[in-house]
C-alpha cells in the first residue's frame, strides 16, 4: 500500500483561472443544479469543464459504469485540468473500482474533491495511489446553493502550503477528551463499512478517523460502528471525529441522543472523540478536509481543535 511506504504525494495547488474538471461518478444529476454550481465556481475564479455525457442516465446512475470510469480517467489525464470536483454523490461510485486504471491515475495525481458515495474513491486514491484527496463541497450540491461552501477551508486546503486550523463551526463538541496526532482519513460511514471484506477495504491504522452520514437511524449508526470495532478497524485509530450527522434520528420523541449511542461503542477506545464537524452532508458551510495529511485533534473541556500539521498541496 503506497500510504505505508512513506509520505503521500501532494497534488499541485489550485490557482485563480485554473480549469476544474467536473465528473459524475455516481448518481445522475439535474442540468440546472450542475449549471448553478458551475456558475458559482466561475464567480470564485475557476473555469469549470465537463463532458456532455455527464448528464447521461442509466437507471439511477449518471450513465453506465464504463462511461463514468472513462470520464474520471480522462480528467486525470487531461493536462489542462488542474483539479477534479465531483458533481454529486448518491450511489454508484463502487461500480468504478474494478474498472479504473489506477496506474493511469497515479501517474498524474490531481486535487480530487467529493464526499458521500465518493468516499470509496477518496480512500482508494489515498490507499492505492498514494496521494492526498479532499473531502469537501460538490458542484451540484454545495456550490449550487448559497452558503453551501466554507471558503476558508477550501482555500487553506487547495491553495496554501502552510499548516492551518480547521474552524469547527457552530455545533462541534467534544465527547471524549484527549489529544492525538495521526493521518486524517475517512468519509461517509455507510460507504466505508461497505468496503470491508473487499479488495478495497479501508486502512484505518494510525488515523484520525472522520466519520459522517445522513438519514441513518441511531441503531444503524451503532451497527456500522460495531462492525468497524469487531473487525479491528478501530483498534489502532488515534482519534475519531464525527460529522454533523444530518437527520440521523429515530424519531422526534426519542429519549436519547446520537452522541449517547456513539459513546456506547467508541467511548472505551481511549482516544479523543469529537462530534459535529461540518464536512460532507451538512446544513451549510461544507468544510474541506484533506485526507492523507498529518493532523492533530484536541478535545479539552468540550472544545474541539483540529489542526493540519502540514500542507495538503504542493506549489
Amino acid at each position: 500500500m503506497p500510504r505505508s511506504a512513506g509520505q503521500l504525494v501532494k497534488p499541485a495547488a489550485l490557482h485563480p483561472g485554473d480549469a476544474v474538471g467536473i465528473v459524475a461518478p455516481a448518481s445522475n444529476l439535474k442540468r440546472e443544479e450542475l449549471e448553478a454550481g458551475c456558475a458559482a465556481l466561475r464567480r470564485a475564479g475557476y473555469k469549470p469543464v465537463y463532458l456532455d455525457s455527464i448528464l447521461d442516465r442509466d437507471l439511477y446512475f449518471a450513465g453506465t459504469a464504463e462511461r463514468r470510469a472513462r470520464e474520471l480517467e480522462k480528467m486525470f489525464l487531461d493536462e489542462d485540468i488542474r483539479a477534479i470536483v465531483c458533481a454529486r454523490g448518491g450511489y454508484g461510485a463502487n461500480h468504478l473500482l474494478n474498472r479504473l486504471d489506477f496506474e493511469k491515475i497515479n501517474n498524474d495525481p490531481k486535487i480530487f474533491v467529493g464526499y458521500s458515495d465518493v468516499s470509496c474513491l477518496l480512500t482508494q486514491f489515498v490507499d492505492r495511489c498514494g496521494f492526498v484527496t479532499f473531502h469537501g463541497p460538490m458542484v451540484a450540491k454545495d456550490w449550487a446553493h448559497d452558503n453551501g461552501v466554507d471558503l476558508n477551508s477550501w482555500r487553506s486546503a487547495l491553495t496554501s502550503t502552510l499548516p492551518w486550523d480547521i474552524s469547527t463551526n457552530e455545533g462541534a463538541a467534544g465527547l471524549v477528551e484527549g489529544e492525538a496526532e495521526g493521518t486524517l482519513y475517512g468519509g461517509c460511514l455507510s460507504i466505508l463499512v461497505s468496503s470491508l471484506g473487499t479488495p478495497y477495504e479501508i486502512e484505518t491504522d494510525q488515523t484520525i478517523l472522520f466519520l459522517e452520514d445522513v438519514a441513518a437511524k441511531p441503531y444503524q449508526i451503532d451497527r456500522m460502528l460495531m462492525q468497524l470495532k469487531l473487525g479491528g478497524h478501530l483498534k489502532n485509530v488515534r482519534g475519531i471525529i464525527f460529522g454533523e450527522m444530518m437527520d440521523c434520528a429515530q424519531s422526534a420523541t426519542q429519549d436519547y441522543t446520537l452522541p449517547d449511542v456513539i459513546l456506547r461503542v467508541v467511548g472505551d477506545l481511549q482516544v479523543p472523540v469529537a462530534y459535529g464537524v461540518k464536512s460532507g452532508h451538512v446544513s451549510s458551510g461544507n468544510i474541506t478536509l484533506p485526507f492523507g495529511v498529518e493532523a492533530s485533534l484536541s478535545v479539552r473541556k468540550g472544545v474541539v481543535s483540529l489542526r493540519m500539521l502540514e500542507s495538503a498541496i504542493s506549489l
